[in-house]
């Protein structure tokens, strides 16, 4: 009988008790040692072996025992990902999550989403992790210059990797995107289309992308010999409405942007909005370049010169990273950044 008859006829037969690292040993003839070494993708055991492991697991619906795990190792087997609820702009949440979880599929690791909202201090279920040692590692985003809970983090040897840089001189994982090559080259696109007007819907400021959009916008001007129309008064975080009127306001002075620069997709929907109540024309009278994490944006509007910020990519490379952190791999070698590509 082949594994998977075997499995079949296991699953197929009435139990009393889930299944257990037993139960696939004597399904593969192996030993149960060598069974949860398997199961760990241990570099000592062979690939066929390993396969032929996770496949009766599979078959029979193996799942590890979460306490007794914790119990035999200190180890949870958890990464949690902090997000606050807010950020639900354009997929982004669920792009990350599906990153990471594709990274931990056929890992011992179990993904769990940590949220807090905006109102909360961040901080707090950073320490409910931490203080109850439900999860291996941690995943942060929305990071700042001076990120009290990359601090609080290091000070606790706790495995993390961070969506985002820090400029604390704290060596720690994280993944990024190179949003100052982006804002550079949507400034050189925009002057390529004849604009010389240029205003910059940024990220918040406490934000430490901020400053890397803003520079790379900055050195845009500088080069293209464009000037900049400021808009300080808005960020990619204000709710779509509130960015509108925003907007609106903006295309009404006197010396109005003839090409804006988006932080984010659906900065975008709103600034087009915006535009067209106000009679201007997309790819006629005004040019806009954003970033987009969904192909929606290009389908809203063709005329949008856009850039792609994979943030699946990004979830993939934060679970490989916290992971390697558990392994103790030094952080200073887990840091890659994302490059853009030209505006199309």
């Amino acid at each position: 009988m082949t594994d998977v008859e075997k499995a079949g006829a296991a699953e197929a037969a009435p139990q009393s008790a889930p299944p257990t690292l037993k139960t696939i040993a004597f399904m593969t003839g192996l030993g149960v040692t060598t069974v949860s070494r398997a199961l760990k993708d241990a570099p000592e055991i062979g690939e066929e072996t390993k396969r032929r492991v996770q496949l009766v697991a599979r078959q029979v619906g193996y799942r590890p025992n979460r306490a007794g795990v914790r119990l035999r190792t200190g180890k949870t087997n958890v990464i949690s990902l902090i997000l606050n609820t807010d950020e639900q702009l354009m997929g982004f949440i669920s792009d990350m999550i599906a990153g990471v979880a594709a990274e931990l599929a056929g890992s011992p690791y179990h993904l769990i989403l940590t949220p807090y909202s905006g109102s909360e201090d961040p901080m707090t279920p950073v320490r409910y992790v931490v203080e109850t040692h439900s999860a291996d590692g941690i995943i942060l985003s929305q990071t700042r210059p001076d990120d009290p809970r990359v601090r609080y983090l290091t000070e606790h040897n706790f495995p993390l990797a961070t969506h985002g840089r820090t400029q604390m001189g704290i060596a720690h994982a994280w993944h990024d995107f190179d949003n100052h090559a982006f804002a550079l080259k949507a400034v050189r696109a925009l002057a390529a289309a004849g604009r010389r007007r240029l205003a910059l819907v940024s990220p918040p400021p406490h934000l430490t992308y901020n400053r890397h959009m803003s520079e790379g916008f900055a050195e845009g001007l500088a080069e293209c010999g464009c000037t900049e129309i400021p808009f300080r008064d808005a960020s990619i975080d204000l709710p779509i409405e509130e960015l509108k009127e925003r907007a609106l306001q903006l295309l009404h002075r006197p010396n109005a942007p003839d090409g804006i620069v988006c932080g984010s997709g659906a900065a975008a929907f709103a600034v087009v909005s915006a535009l067209e109540e106000v009679g201007l024309r997309l790819g006629r009278d005004i040019d806009v370049a954003t970033k987009q994490s969904s192909k929606l944006v290009k389908i809203f509007r063709r005329e949008l010169l856009t850039v792609n910020e994979d943030f699946r990519l990004a979830g993939r490379q934060l679970a490989k990273a916290v992971k390697a952190r558990i392994d103790g791999i030094p952080a200073d070698t887990l840091q890659t950044l994302a490059a853009p590509d030209d505006p199309s």
